[in-house]
């Protein structure tokens, strides 16, 4: 998991970490454009698909050693499962019922499952008080964006709302895969194995239920499933190992609070989305719990660590 060990961000670390933020942020926009002429399934596909590709390339010219043991690709498979089919799916299907910026809040809680997930799986990271009041502020932040008439009145939307949950609780799981099982690989290389194997599967399987790829689709489809693809997820992950090796885990965690923001302003300018109060309430108390958890914000009596 994130340590809070924070090294001071240079001016280039900022800008390549807001840069990181814009590009995860503006993934639920190339999401919603692509999902109004191809499928959910469709969508993942051309995502897992073209950036696998990219992040080949890149392996090949970092000249990394390439895993053939079967343990290994085994363990490439569930990643691929945990971090990129299933929440992939669960935001794309979320945001045709619910709002981009909305789907983006959501995905912020991948922090405070990550640490619950963590101190179940792992002896070394048990809830400290810290962490407990941050898991607890970061979930009063999701329950208030979600709202009382959603528990109240079950549709289509609140289903949606729970789909956009279980992307960032599959995140958690997915973390705590990588740690048992491809600690030791290089990063470039896990990422690569992890999309090969997610193609694999959501290749057929939107051929399957989607039915065959269309290729007449529009220039707006066809940019949106190449940002999706090769900007928002080969060259995010490029990038993300970049701004890792800059600033640290600690700092790097503040690309959760960047996202939404980003993701919020895209939709409300493009999409022309707008959020109820709630939504922006329940983020500024995630905000808070995450940035707890994170050891910016010392609890009452104990020193910022």
């Amino acid at each position: 998991m994130t340590d809070v060990t924070q090294t001071s961000l240079s001016p280039r670390a900022w800008i390549e970490l807001l840069l990181l933020g814009l590009i995860w942020g503006g993934v639920f926009l190339a999401a919603r454009l692509a999902l109004n002429e191809v499928g959910v399934l469709t969508a993942v596909a051309h995502r897992t698909f073209w950036a696998a590709l990219v992040l080949w390339a890149a392996v090949r010219m970092l000249r990394l050693p390439v895993p053939r043991d079967l343990r290994t690709w085994t363990a490439f498979m569930v990643m691929g499962l945990l971090n990129n089919l299933i929440p992939f799916s669960l935001l794309n299907w979320s945001q045709l019922h619910i709002e981009s910026g909305l789907a983006s809040i959501f995905n912020a809680a991948t922090a405070p499952f990550g640490v619950l997930a963590a101190a179940l799986f792992f002896a070394d990271e048990r809830l400290s008080r810290r962490k407990l009041a941050g898991v607890l502020i970061g979930f009063a932040g999701v329950a208030t964006a979600i709202g009382i008439d959603a528990i109240r009145h079950f549709d289509p939307r609140s289903l949606a709302q729970l789909a956009a949950l279980g992307a960032p609780l599959s995140y958690a799981l997915a973390a705590v895969w990588a740690r048992k099982h491809l600690a030791g690989l290089a990063p470039h290389v896990s990422a690569a194995g992890m999309l090969t194997c997610s193609a694999l599967i959501a290749v057929p399987l939107a051929w399957a239920v989607d039915g065959p790829f269309e290729m007449q689709l529009s220039a707006t489809t066809y940019a949106a499933l190449a940002y999706y693809a090769l900007i928002a997820t080969a060259g995010a992950y490029l990038l993300y190992y970049r701004v890792l090796d800059m600033a640290g885990s600690g700092n790097l965690s503040l690309v959760t609070l960047l996202i939404p923001p980003f993701a919020i302003v895209l939709g409300a300018f493009v999409l022309g989305e707008a959020l109820e109060m709630r939504a922006f309430a329940g983020f500024g108390i995630l905000a808070l719990g995450l940035l707890v958890l994170d050891g910016r914000i010392p609890l009452p009596g104990h020193k910022k660590s």
